[in-house]
């Protein structure tokens, strides 16, 4: 499978990239004169996914990507050359995850003019930026959602666009580049067809609409179905990139909850061996299946300074210190333990105001692959195809061509290939 371009529903770029505003030209979002427009189709039908997910990840004009969109099924790896954006658009998929989670904008992109493709020049009044969205399928149906980002002179969202079936239910436009605010329409469908209002250029309105429509109309619950399905999918999310420098030592005993790094296995694996007796003995198995020499148990030792350290047991009276293991052994092992505990254990926070049943959280993997040999490599594909089965944990991760080549004859694993 390689990456979709946009299809016939985007306009021709202008001729010259490097004149790009960062606005999209086929008017997904306004331009910052007009006033927002909301059009809206007949009521979709029923049927979508019982859990809301992301289905498509657009990136229309974002550091090296242009115009793409990225297909993702349950588990999705992207590969590619070198520069072929593969750890870039995991980044945009982890910036629309915080934005849905209420991040402010400058907190989710620090250095924003990073992600403004490198051939995009200014327009006439000085401003450049990017374009990313996502689409998200659920019981609302395929809802998109697009994003519209001013990197320069001043960082800010200066328009944004949640759709269905081609109908926008939500409109966001800079009117004033003198206020930090947008005006955002929604849809209505009451005695007034659209309300509008202002909202902080720095968040995303999507996120925020459910705290401002009140679902007293057909209208306004069609949009809020939407805005939830999307900030649902979007926010149960969870960076993992295991640092093995980290994992090595004694760490303080805490809520048992894994870090992005992973650094305070120790930690958690000292939760999970009393609490999670069933991932416990399976998440010993995956260690014995990956790990060079035999592998009977994953425990901890506590040390006179309250902290704990991990060790692998390798029979009667015998064990060795995690610290001891190799750079893949380490990585293989948390990853293991990523797939294996799910949210609970993990520094995530999903939407408490949704049943967990109705949720699936979204690992982001860049490097799923990093200094794993091709047994570990092996192992970890299939426990992560027979965990995503299962449909309350997707993962998105980038990965090297041979482990791509292994992936495509993996049952469950899509493979996407970016290079152009």
């Amino acid at each position: 499978m390689t990456v979709i371009p946009a299809g016939s529903s985007t306009p021709s770029p202008p001729s010259d990239p490097r004149t790009t505003p960062p606005l999209p030209p086929r008017a997904s979002v306004p331009p910052p004169s007009s006033t927002p427009a909301v059009s809206v189709p007949p009521r979709p039908a029923s049927g979508g996914a019982a859990r809301p997910v992301v289905s498509e990840l657009r990136l229309d004009s974002f550091a090296s990507h242009r115009r793409a969109v990225i297909p993702l099924g349950p588990f999705t790896l992207l590969t590619g050359a070198s520069g072929s954006g593969k750890s870039t658009a995991l980044c945009g998929y982890e910036a629309l995850a915080r934005l849905a989670a209420g991040d402010p904008l400058e907190e989710v992109f620090p250095d924003p003019g990073a992600w403004v493709p490198e051939r995009s020049g200014a327009d006439a009044q000085g401003r450049r930026g990017f374009r990313l969205g996502c689409t998200v399928d659920g019981p609302a149906g395929p809802v998109t959602l697009e994003l519209a980002v001013q990197a320069q002179p001043v960082l800010r969202i200066v328009g944004e666009r949640l759709s269905e079936r081609g109908g926008t239910l939500l409109n966001t436009a800079l009117r004033d580049p003198r206020r930090s605010s947008v005006q955002a329409a929604w849809h209505t469908a009451g005695a007034v067809s659209v309300t509008r209002a202002p909202f902080p250029d720095d968040r995303l309105a999507t996120a925020l609409l459910p705290l401002r429509v009140a679902g007293t109309t057909e209208g306004e619950l069609r949009v809020l179905a939407a805005a939830e399905q999307a900030v649902v999918a979007l926010r149960s999310a969870f960076a993992c990139d295991p640092r093995p420098h980290g994992m090595r030592g004694a760490v303080p005993l805490g809520e048992g909850r894994l870090t992005s790094s992973c650094a305070n296995l120790a930690d958690v694996l000292h939760r999970t061996q009393g609490q999670c007796a069933q991932r416990h003995a399976r998440l010993v198995a995956t260690a014995d299946a990956g790990c060079a020499g035999p592998v009977t148990g994953l425990g901890v030792e506590c040390l006179a300074d309250g902290t704990v350290r991990a060790r692998a047991e390798r029979g009667p009276g015998r064990g060795t210190p995690l610290g001891r293991l190799g750079d893949g052994e380490l990585r293989y092992l948390a990853l293991a333990l990523v797939l294996l505990t799910g949210p609970h254990v993990l520094v995530v926070e999903p939407a408490a105001e949704v049943p967990e049943a109705m949720q699936a959280l979204t690992v982001l993997a860049d490097g799923f692959d990093r200094s794993l040999d091709a047994r570990q490599a092996r192992e970890l594909l299939a426990l992560a195809a027979s965990i995503c089965a299962g449909g309350h944990m997707r993962l998105l991760g980038t990965v090297t061509e041979a482990t791509a080549a292994v992936a495509r004859a993996t049952p469950g694993v899509a493979v996407v290939d970016l290079t152009p």
